[in-house]
């Protein structure tokens, strides 16, 4: 009786690892579901909405202009951030706002994204703390799955944003 008993739990025990493992895997490699907060993406993204974030992107060095990206904080490396990639390593950025007389510009040094929040009013990004090391990036932000009503594909913000 104890061993049959044992035996199961030892059973139980053995395939909670292996799950436990193909879960881990599938979030750190393939991707996560992200419940986002704050006004920094308005109105692309909104307080409470859940999305998919994938990770093969990121892998794979295919991040580009336009895609939004979960990234670690560059000021707080326990919190992660919703931004939109705007400049990638030597492009040239505009780092003034649009009603002053002289531009300024920056380029995004090697190995380095330029983030903007879509919200250019109330988002803390690029404009305060620079570029962001590439390899801060968590993944691409893909789909949005909650509310349903705004469920589907993310698609890029117009390109006249995207200096």
């Amino acid at each position: 009786m104890f061993r049959r008993t044992l035996g199961k739990a030892l059973g139980f025990v053995g395939y909670t690892i292996q799950y436990g493992c193909i879960a881990h895997c599938a979030f750190e490699y393939i991707g996560e579901f992200v419940a986002c907060s704050g006004p920094s993406m308005e109105p692309t993204i909104t307080n409470h909405d859940v999305v998919f974030s994938e990770r093969m992107s990121r892998h794979l060095f295919r991040i580009d202009k336009g895609d939004i990206v979960i990234v670690k904080s560059p000021s707080d490396p326990k919190i992660n951030i919703c931004k939109r990639v705007i400049g990638l390593e030597g492009d040239k950025i505009c780092t003034s706002s649009p009603t002053d007389f002289f531009k300024t510009h920056t380029y995004v040094p090697k190995g380095h994204v330029w983030l903007e929040g879509d919200n250019l009013q109330n988002s803390a990004d690029s404009r305060s703390y620079g570029p962001v090391p590439y390899a801060l990036i968590q993944g691409r932000v893909c789909i949005k799955l909650w509310p349903l009503h705004n469920f589907g594909p993310l698609n890029q913000r117009p390109h006249d944003r995207i200096k």
